[in-house]
């Protein structure tokens, strides 16, 4: 049997030992990267493709005539035309839940960051300003005590769950938005409007999937109702985000700031406006980098593939209207 993994640089190099969990069920080769024109070459006699981002279209996939399964290697999986796969009878699967751990650190990272810049003081002590201070300490901006303060969170998935369980013993208050309030109370959260959320708090996480409704949900209007001093975080999907309305409020001056890691187009084109905005950090899409997170999706992925072969196929992606990626997710 042979198995092609189309781009596996960002979980692990072609010789990691990791991808041995996969050598068990036949030939394995591994790509760093595979340009769409070079799949039908790369993957032409694979019956097993593993994909992360490398996108199977319609017409890929009915030339790919010995394709049996196509296992993404993340929770989102819209590279995939999912009823081509379904109209060949490819089995289609997907990996939920692996990073929730590392994407909730990743923003609760944020807040601190963000409430104590830690990394620019410490890089003003390395260019000598303490050395030159007249007295024993010193403080850039005035720093932010999080306890008592509120975190607005949207989205209540394991992500904006496990998100919400460390604010809250952080000493945080926490209003959440979501479509689908538990039918039990969260003690110490508040289900609120989503207007609510972003009126009254003093950092807003997002942790809402991507579609139609949530496109450019942060938008203009939105954004005016924040406080001048909140912190708006997205370690979700960029495209939740108008991106020139948030870099036109934080260069005017009107939000205290944004930590993103994601935009709406990856990697960024230079001229996004985001890139040089005022008080705007960005990281390179890595929230769910962890080695304990990629370390875990390579080994649910090979439980995929098993069951797959064993008969038992599981977390299969039956439906396109499913296909957008879940809160948070990558």
């Amino acid at each position: 049997m042979n198995i092609v993994v189309l781009d596996g640089h960002t979980l692990a190099g072609a010789t990691d030992p990791a991808w041995d969990a996969f050598r068990e069920f036949g030939r394995l080769t591994v790509f760093d990267r595979t340009p769409a024109d070079d799949i039908l070459r790369r993957a032409g006699n694979a019956e097993i493709v593993l994909t992360n981002k490398t996108p199977l279209n319609r017409e890929t996939i009915r030339k790919l005539t010995h394709l049996r399964y196509i296992g993404v290697l993340a929770t989102g999986y819209n590279v995939v035309n999912v009823i081509a796969a379904a109209k060949r009878g490819v089995v289609v699967t997907h990996v939920p839940e692996y990073a929730t751990a590392s994407v909730a650190e990743h923003v609760l990272a944020c807040l601190f960051e963000h409430a104590r810049g830690i990394g620019e003081h410490a890089y003003s002590v390395r260019k000598g300003r303490w050395c030159r201070s007249p007295d024993f300490c010193y403080w850039l901006w005035d720093l932010t005590e999080l306890a008592g303060l509120t975190l607005g969170v949207v989205g209540f998935g394991h992500i904006g769950r496990a998100v919400t369980q460390r604010a809250l013993a952080f000493g945080l208050r926490v209003l959440v938005h979501t479509r689908t309030p538990p039918a039990q109370p969260v003690a110490g959260v508040s289900f609120v409007a989503l207007d609510t959320v972003f009126k009254e708090s003093d950092f807003v996480s997002l942790h809402c999937p991507l579609t139609p409704d949530t496109e450019k949900m942060v938008h203009a209007g939105r954004l005016a109702l924040m406080k001048p001093t909140a912190l708006l975080i997205n370690a979700a999907r960029g495209g939740l985000v108008d991106e020139e309305a948030l870099a036109a409020a934080l260069n005017g001056g009107r939000l205290g700031g944004a930590m993103l890691d994601v935009l709406s187009a990856e990697p960024p084109d230079e001229k996004n406006p985001l890139l040089h905005a005022r008080r705007c950090t960005i990281t390179p899409h890595n929230a769910w980098g962890t080695q304990a997170a990629r370390r875990r999706l390579m080994a649910l992925a090979a439980d995929n593939l098993r069951a797959f072969l064993a008969g038992r196929p599981q977390h299969v992606v039956t439906s396109p209207e499913a296909a957008a990626p879940a809160p948070g997710s990558v």
